[in-house]
């Protein structure tokens, strides 16, 4: 699901830089443009996206009084591409928010967005569809919570079964977290994707420098009564670390009242969500009466007696199953000598990883790709997951761990070299590169233990034949005919039984 934000100056969209004090840390990129883009309220700064991915056209927008951020776009409009990927430095294991913004303009001369599909790492994370949105003059933005795979980050967008026309995105933030935050979750397993984060009673949207982690967090008010708090709050020790400014409004009741509360006003699809909700007594420290409450999700109990001090007090849930309208009610204890309250709140939707790639297939396949002058367009990010968003021409293993067993290029018109990362390509049984100009040496393949099919023919290959593949038991066919080859064929190769070995015409080889 999507949230949305205004395009003009009512709420203002911070940004991210590395390391700056005056910055959330992290990375904020405008993309489309070819300069920096400042806020003006805020003077936080994105940097053009370029270098971070290299693929789609740029397009800036007619449209007046858009936030800098939505004045460009990047759309993607090549139909053969699995996905369109930016790749982020990471700290392997690091926690990260990752927002992504989107805001069409009709940059194409249509009339309505394309609806698409986004994936970070591996996963697919949520579906694009800005239409209402768009409809009603506003842009949107989603978030997860994600802990990088290894020493980059990859932020995909790609085309499904609704997709009309070209996927587009304005802006991507990746804001980095303490490890202490969220903690409650499993990272290696799951992300958390933010289904609502508000604050109770509040007029303004509250953001960095406020909240120093970036996050957004938006007013919500109902007919309950609005109360404003007398004492400001503390959160550097509080679980997650909201900002203070969460604590400063809350919504309550009469005394002796249950607060009833129907939060997030959407309905959820069934499944598990983190929640996460924020209390402070707001009269003034030092009150010699208690405010003591139970709280009820959907009639379960979710916490009993909490006691909502001046100081302010989280409770939350990692793991709770959800589906439809959520109500909260908030019941006093008998001897409560005040009403109950509530300030803020965040749900997360618990988002199930796609699965892992082993990471040595990982970085032997971004070495092909950085040694091709020309690889497909979607040889970025992780070459095997999600199944269907798989690199051009790669086939995977679906395993726990997914494995590259296939790669077919053939006649793509790929140039550069055949790095010897290959080699670490273990679960290979294929390897079908033939038809193209890829140069240079073919390199030892030893450790392709499972090859079964090797075609290199119609390329610029140059030298001997690589000794190691007479070494191959399950090598049963090699095309290597119309090349540069010279020396003598490997005796193992000669002397094999039912290989099917074609090395001419082409080539310089003895026997």
């Amino acid at each position: 699901m999507s949230l949305s934000i205004f395009l003009l100056w009512l709420v203002s969209i911070p940004f991210l830089v590395h390391s700056a004090p005056d910055q959330p840390t992290g990375l904020l990129l405008t993309c489309g443009s070819s300069a920096k883009q400042t806020i003006p309220d805020t003077k936080l700064t994105y940097i053009p996206d370029d270098g971070f991915t290299f693929v789609g056209n740029k397009s800036a927008l007619k449209n007046k009084d858009l936030l800098p951020i939505l004045t460009t776009l990047r759309y993607f409009p090549d139909k053969s591409a699995r996905k369109y990927c930016y790749t982020i430095q990471a700290v392997k294991g690091g926690k990260y928010l990752v927002r992504t913004i989107f805001y069409y303009g009709g940059y194409d001369g249509g009339k309505e967005p394309p609806v698409f599909d986004q994936i970070v790492g591996g996963t697919k994370w949520s579906v694009v569809n800005t239409t209402e949105d768009y409809k009603n003059g506003q842009s949107s933005y989603y978030e997860v919570i994600v802990a990088a795979p290894s020493k980059t980050l990859s932020v995909c967008l790609a085309r499904n079964k609704q997709t009309a026309s070209s996927p587009f995105i304005s802006a991507i933030e990746v804001i980095s977290l303490d490890d202490s935050m969220y903690n409650s979750t499993d990272f290696g397993k799951y992300a958390l994707v933010a289904v609502a984060r508000n604050t109770f009673g509040g007029q303004d949207s509250i953001s960095f420098p406020d909240d120093p982690h970036y996050r957004w967090w938006q007013p919500f008010k109902d007919k309950n009564t609005v109360v404003s708090s007398q004492s400001s709050v503390s959160t550097s020790e509080f679980w997650n670390n909201p900002p203070g400014k969460a604590f400063a409004t809350a919504i309550t009741t009469s005394p002796g009242n249950k607060l009833e509360v129907q939060w997030p006003p959407l309905s959820l699809p069934k499944t598990r969500y983190y929640i996460a909700l924020y209390f402070q007594d707001n009269r003034k420290p030092n009150t010699n009466t208690w405010r003591v409450f139970s709280v009820a999700i959907n009639g379960k109990t979710f916490y009993s007696n909490l006691n909502a001090t001046t100081g302010g007090v989280t409770v939350y849930a990692p793991q709770w199953p959800l589906s439809g309208q959520t109500r909260i009610t908030l019941t006093p204890d008998a001897k409560s000598s005040d009403a109950p309250l509530i300030n803020a709140g965040e749900i997360y939707q618990i988002l199930p990883l796609g699965g892992r790639t082993l990471t040595r297939d990982v970085m032997a396949m971004e070495e092909l790709a950085r040694s091709f002058d020309n690889p497909p367009p979607d040889w970025i990010g992780d070459p095997c997951l999600p199944q269907e968003n798989s690199w051009t021409g790669v086939t995977c293993s679906k395993d726990e761990m997914a494995r590259v067993v296939s790669l077919d290029l053939t006649n793509f018109g790929i140039s550069g070299t055949l790095h010897p990362a290959v080699d670490n390509l273990t679960a290979l049984h294929h390897l079908w590169l033939g038809g193209n100009k890829i140069s240079g040496s073919i390199p030892e393949m030893a450790s392709l233990g499972r090859l079964e099919t090797l075609h290199l023919e119609k390329n610029n290959f140059s030298g001997p034949i690589p000794i190691s593949l007479g070494k191959l038991g399950n090598l049963h066919e090699i095309f290597l005919q119309n090349n540069n080859l010279d020396g003598s064929i490997p005796e193992a190769l000669q002397g094999k039984k039912g290989i099917n070995l074609q090395v001419s015409p082409g080539n310089h080889l003895s026997a």
